[in-house]
């Protein structure tokens, strides 16, 4: 067999994609469930983190094994159980279904790593805003979103890639064309016998811009939450003096709440914390 190249650009292969396959209806399930899991999930976890590592809940080491032990549970094992619990309730063959159980999936694994970081969160600074008189929710709220953001940012954008790119699940539980996603429609291009080459690749490019456009966004967020909490616990660790390329932890009142806020500001130099 001969493998024909053509001489010219064409767009055959999108516009092929983009007519058969109604492209836009996919695009848009993909994407709200993509965004609504992220979300779901980004704010399940650090709920259930907080009180986890900060909260110190009572058997919190068992139920972090716990967790970690479900994230290690195969996907095909959760299929007949899943679809028999939403088949009962009418959940089947519909967006809702593929959301409730990516962002139990998702916040499971935020849940677990965002529990470690946060059991190694600098307790003077929650010490000092408790006896300032901020309340459980002011802490969450001022002191743990400002330094973790960078951090949840991080698990918001792989929560969104992961859930965009799931085959397996979406497929056993979203039958009808008009809830399908782009992962099931690149999937008809390609049957038993047959295989569209030209159309498969050209789809394939076209379903991996949006992630692409995502990441773009928030790159500078994924290089920041490498190091959000190394740097905060730095700070509380030695005390006053902080060191170049680092952050500078500023404390400040407000009124009349007297709540402490924290704000992170780019430094170059050793600056002492007042």
């Amino acid at each position: 067999r001969q493998m024909c190249i053509r001489d010219s650009f064409t767009m055959e292969g999108i516009i092929s994609f983009w007519t058969t396959t109604n492209f836009p209806l996919k695009f848009w399930n993909s994407f709200i469930i993509s965004l609504v899991v992220a979300v779901a999930a980004v704010v399940l976890s650090v709920l259930n983190s907080f009180a986890l590592g900060i909260g110190k809940v009572k058997g919190n080491t068992w139920i972090v094994l716990g967790i970690m032990l479900a994230n290690m549970m195969p996907q095909e094992a959760l299929l007949y159980p899943l679809y028999t619990m939403f088949k009962q309730v009418g959940l089947y063959n519909t967006k809702l279904a593929i959301i409730i159980i990516f962002t139990i999936i998702q916040s499971a694994y935020g849940t677990y790593l965002l529990s470690s970081v946060y059991g190694t969160f600098p307790q003077a600074i929650l010490e000092a805003a408790a006896i300032d008189g901020a309340s459980r929710w002011q802490i969450l709220r001022k002191v743990v979103l400002p330094i973790s953001w960078p951090t949840i940012s991080v698990l918001f954008v792989f929560f969104f890639v992961w859930t965009w790119n799931e085959y397996m699940i979406p497929m056993a539980f979203l039958m009808s064309d008009d809830v399908q996603t782009i992962p099931l429609a690149l999937a008809t291009l390609q049957g038993q016998r047959t295989m569209e080459a030209t159309t498969l690749a050209s789809a394939s490019l076209l379903s991996i811009i949006p992630t692409i456009i995502f990441f773009i966004i928030f790159q500078r967020k994924l290089s920041q939450g490498k190091c959000s909490f190394p740097c905060a616990a730095q700070a509380a660790n030695v005390g006053a003096w902080r060191f170049p390329c680092a952050h500078k932890l500023s404390v400040e009142r407000t009124t009349p709440a007297r709540v402490y806020k924290l704000s992170l500001i780019h430094i170059s130099e050793p600056t002492r914390l007042l």
